[in-house]
């Protein structure tokens, strides 16, 4: 996958996302965004290699280098961020403050418990769709 489709794919989930995080449980416009989340997730599926198994979260989480900033603030170094991961983060921070090295280690922790929270909300959707077929 080229840089741009997986900035295009990470995009459209984040947009995805959001747009079912106002949405309640058993919500019928749900199917729709349920069923893009699930297209998206396949064209990850058939772009990555058979030989390469998705990082979970504790892996990801391990695999970013935390540097101390000059001004005494914790950074990353953006670069340590596998792929899909540091896409799925620029997407989600579009417009955070951050310094000229790297974003702020916070906002990289904030991410990853939320990525926990939308995954788990997900999760609870597709059981309420489930619930109602």
């Amino acid at each position: 996958m080229t840089h741009d489709e997986l900035r295009q794919l990470e995009g459209a989930r984040r947009r995805a996302l959001w747009a079912l995080a106002s949405l309640r449980l058993g919500d019928p416009n749900a199917s729709d965004l349920l069923a893009i989340l699930d297209d998206l997730d396949d064209q990850e599926r058939n772009d990555t290699p058979c030989s390469d198994k998705p990082l979970d979260l504790i892996e990801v989480r391990n695999s970013v280098s935390v540097m101390r900033h000059n001004s005494g603030i914790d950074t990353i170094l953006e670069q340590t961020i596998p792929q899909p991961w540091r896409e799925r983060f620029h997407q989600a921070s579009i417009g955070s403050t951050r310094v000229p090295d790297g974003p702020y280690a916070t906002d990289w922790d904030k991410f990853l418990t939320e990525w926990q929270r939308e995954m788990q909300h997900v999760k609870n959707h597709r059981a309420a769709q489930a619930a109602t077929s």
